[in-house]
C-alpha cells in the first residue's frame, strides 16, 4: 500500500509537470477581477473571483462554480478566510439541492491550498453541505487530481464519492448544465481549445449542439411569450405556468421545501416531452408535488429572454444604491416598465409565490428563500452569466416583489390581465 506521504510527493511532482507543460499558457493574461461591493463581508476574498453562482442547472438545481484559475499566488490570500468564504456562500443554498463545478485548469504550485488545508475544509463540511450536494463535476482533471483523490479516499464516505464526475471538456457539460448561464473564465476557454486540437487519433469530443430546428406548433420550453401566446389560442399565460401553479396551489402550498428539491432528471424530460408534443400532463401520475415546481423553474430559465427582460437587468442591480426605505418603490417602478404581457405574466406568478411564502411555517420558504430560488430564474444578462456580485440586488428585489406583492403590482391593472 503506498505511503500517503508519498502520495502527496507524487502529486507535487505531478503538479510540477503540468505547470511546465502549461507554461505558455499561464502567461496568457487572466480576467480581471470581479466587480465587487467593498462592503462584502468577504471583499478580500470575493474580489478574486474564484467561488460564483451561475444560475441553475437544468433541472433546477443551484450552480456554483470554483474557478483555481483566479487563485491569487498563495501568500497574497489567506486561504482560511478563503474556506469561510466558500461555506459563506455554500450556507445560502445548502438547504436546496445544488451542484459544484470546479475547473482544475490553472492551480499550480505557487497558488493552491495545501493538502492539510483540503483535509480541513473536508472535515469542515459536515453533513448539511454534502446531504443536498447532488454532483461534483471535475472539470479537466490531471494526475495531480487523481493522485489528491487517492490521498483523500480513506475520509471520503462511497456515497459522497459516487457524486464525482470527471469532465475532460467543457463540451460534456452542456449535456447537464445550462452552460450559457455558466461562468468559466476566459483562461479555461482557452485550455479547452488547446486540448481539443491537440486530440489526435480518436474521435472528436461530443458536442451536444445539433444546428437549431424550427420549434414545433406545440412547443412550450425554450420559445418566447410571444411564440407560445400565438399557437395557444391567445392564451395570456402560458400553459406550463398556468397548470403548474394551480397543480401547486392545490397540492404543494404546505410541501416543505417547495421549490428546493429536485426531481429524477429523466422524469422531468419526460414531462417536457409531453408539453412539447401538445399533449395532456398529469401531475397525480408522478406522485410527487416536486416534479412541478421543477417543471415551472425550468420552463422560466429556458425562456430565450427573461421574463423581467433583459433590459432590466441593470436597473435591478443598481437597486443596493437606492434607499431600503425607497427599494419597493422603485421595484415598482421597474416592474411597470415592462411591456403588458411580461407584467401579466408576472404579476399572475408572484402572486402565487406571495401564497406560498404565507404558508412558510409549514413549507419553510419565506420571501427570501424563494428570491435565491426563483430571482436567477427571472433575469439574467443578455451576455454572460449571473456573477456572485449581482445575487445580493437580484435577491434582494425578487424579494420584495413577494413580499410586497400588493403593493408592487396593486395599481397597474391593464384590462387583458386574467384571473389574477
Amino acid at each position: 500500500m503506498t505511503n500517503p506521504s508519498d502520495l502527496e510527493q507524487l502529486a507535487e511532482i505531478e503538479l510540477q509537470k503540468e505547470e511546465e507543460e502549461d507554461e505558455e499558457e499561464q502567461r496568457a493574461v487572466p480576467d480581471g477581477p470581479s466587480r465587487t461591493d467593498p462592503s462584502h463581508p468577504y471583499y478580500d476574498v470575493a474580489r478574486h473571483g474564484i467561488i460564483q453562482v451561475s444560475g441553475d442547472d437544468n433541472y433546477g438545481r443551484k450552480l456554483i462554480v470554483f474557478s483555481s484559475c483566479c487563485l491569487p499566488p498563495s501568500h497574497q490570500l489567506n486561504h482560511r478566510r478563503l474556506l469561510e468564504y466558500l461555506k459563506f456562500t455554500l450556507d445560502q443554498y445548502v438547504e436546496m439541492d445544488y451542484i459544484l463545478v470546479y475547473f482544475h485548469y490553472g492551480l499550480r504550485s505557487s497558488n493552491k491550498p495545501s493538502l492539510g488545508w483540503l483535509r480541513e475544509a473536508y472535515g469542515e463540511f459536515d453533513r448539511k453541505y454534502k446531504k443536498n450536494l447532488k454532483t461534483l463535476y471535475v472539470v479537466h482533471p490531471t494526475n495531480f487530481i487523481r493522485i489528491a483523490w487517492n490521498i483523500f479516499k480513506p475520509l471520503i464516505s462511497h456515497k459522497f464519492g459516487k457524486k464525482l464526475k470527471y469532465v475532460n471538456y467543457l463540451a460534456e457539460l452542456r449535456e447537464h448544465l445550462n452552460y450559457d448561464q455558466l461562468f468559466i473564465p476566459a483562461d479555461v476557454l482557452r485550455h479547452d481549445e488547446k486540448l481539443r486540437a491537440a486530440q489526435k487519433g480518436g474521435p472528436p469530443p461530443p458536442v451536444k449542439t445539433p444546428p437549431p430546428r424550427p420549434p414545433l406548433p406545440t412547443q412550450q420550453f425554450g420559445v418566447s411569450l410571444q411564440y407560445i401566446r400565438e399557437k395557444n389560442r391567445e392564451a395570456i399565460i402560458p400553459p406550463v405556468i398556468a397548470q403548474t401553479v394551480a397543480y401547486l396551489k392545490e397540492k404543494g402550498l404546505r410541501t416543505e421545501g417547495i421549490f428546493r428539491r429536485s426531481v429524477r432528471v429523466q422524469t422531468i424530460k419526460e414531462v417536457q416531452k409531453l408539453y412539447n408534443q401538445g399533449k395532456p400532463v398529469n401531475f397525480d401520475l408522478y406522485h410527487d408535488v416536486h416534479v412541478a415546481a421543477v417543471i415551472l423553474k425550468t420552463f422560466l430559465r429556458e425562456l430565450p429572454e427573461p421574463l423581467l427582460t433583459f433590459r432590466v437587468y441593470s436597473q435591478v442591480l443598481e437597486l443596493l444604491g437606492v434607499e431600503s426605505s425607497l427599494r419597493a418603490t422603485r421595484c415598482k417602478q421597474i416592474v411597470e416598465s415592462l411591456p403588458e404581457h411580461n407584467f401579466i405574466v408576472l404579476k399572475f406568478l408572484l402572486c402565487f409565490l406571495n401564497m406560498v411564502s404565507q404558508e412558510s411555517l409549514s413549507n419553510k420558504m419565506s420571501a427570501s428563500n424563494l428570491a435565491c430560488v426563483f430571482g436567477v430564474n427571472l433575469v439574467w444578462p443578455r451576455h454572460g452569466s449571473i456573477s456572485l456580485s449581482a445575487l445580493t440586488p437580484i435577491n434582494i428585489f425578487t424579494e420584495i416583489l413577494v413580499e410586497h406583492f400588493a403593493a408592487v403590482f396593486g395599481s397597474r391593472c391593464p384590462p387583458a390581465q386574467v384571473g389574477l
